[in-house]
């Protein structure tokens, strides 16, 4: 499946469990508020459920989102550790010397390299996430190797360019709205669980393309 048909398939899956579901709409609205509670509702999608399913056992919704923070968080560790090391070693060098070249480039580099590393590891933990759904145990969003064979099947440049895509979408979506006086944010408000679905649905296509079929 390509990522034009990912886009199509996961958009129609949205609006089939959305477009009409108004009591569906409402709740998963007051559920963007209580962040957990979307994040737990979105694991439903992520196990493959179809269509998509009432928001209901919101202790079930609201405890697996807080698993979901946790696991992100634990993912970004690295991350934080290596910006705070060499761009925080940067910032040192600079304020010791203000105009020292080492410093302003050993701070680009370190950005740079954050960058690369917050991208690469955003694609691990997505895919960690929808393996913690589908497996339903915490450690399961931990085995690397499940993980990156699934990426490995996807591809990672294919991978990184329909994460790419969906996300200029996303933000043209979020531009066109700014533009509305008054009422622009609130209306993207609105449409976060329409957006929130789309996403999740997509991200799940994606895993499902390169994961065995009992996963």
């Amino acid at each position: 499946m390509d990522i034009g048909e990912i886009l199509g398939s996961s958009f129609a899956y949205a609006k089939e469990g959305l477009v009409g579901e108004w009591k569906r709409w409402a709740l998963l609205l007051i559920s963007t508020i209580i962040f957990p509670l979307l994040s737990g509702y979105l694991l439903r999608i992520y196990r493959g459920v179809v269509p998509a399913p009432d928001p209901d056992d919101w202790v079930k919704m609201f405890v697996d989102g807080i698993l979901v923070i946790i696991i992100g968080i634990i993912y970004a560790i690295p991350v934080m550790i290596v910006a705070f090391v060499l761009i925080g070693a940067s910032v040192f060098a600079l304020v010791g010397n203000p105009e020292s070249a080492a410093g302003v480039g050993g701070m680009i580099v370190g950005i740079l390299i954050t960058i690369v590393l917050a991208l690469i590891i955003s694609l691990i933990s997505n895919f960690a996430i929808i393996r913690f759904a589908r497996e339903e145990k915490f450690g399961e969003a931990f085995n690397l190797k499940e993980i990156l064979a699934v990426i490995s099947k996807v591809g990672w440049l294919h991978y990184f360019v329909a994460v790419l895509v969906f996300g200029i979408i996303v933000a043209v979506i979020m531009m066109v709205l700014q533009f509305i006086p008054f009422i622009g944010m609130i209306l993207y408000f609105i449409a976060l669980p329409f957006i929130s679905v789309w996403s999740a649905r997509y991200l799940t296509l994606i895993y499902e393309s390169g994961a065995p079929a009992n996963n």
